[in-house]
């Protein structure tokens, strides 16, 4: 492979693993402030686990 591959590549994992927590919360009521939440804090470790643990919480109307 070459290397622009490669960049491209790692470049999705990364924006996969780091849209984990939006896409386990897709289907929940708030899912639109959990992909906020993600997106503008999910760089930091605490945001990303505090998003995931969101995301995968029960909904209160449940």
């Amino acid at each position: 492979m070459t290397h622009g591959v490669w960049i491209v590549l790692v470049i999705a994992v990364a924006l996969f693993l780091y849209f984990i927590p939006s896409m386990v919360g897709r289907h929940k009521t708030d899912a639109v402030a959990i992909f906020v939440f993600n997106l503008f804090l999910g760089w930091t470790f605490l945001g990303w686990v505090l998003a995931l643990v969101w995301a995968c919480t029960k909904d209160p109307s449940d």
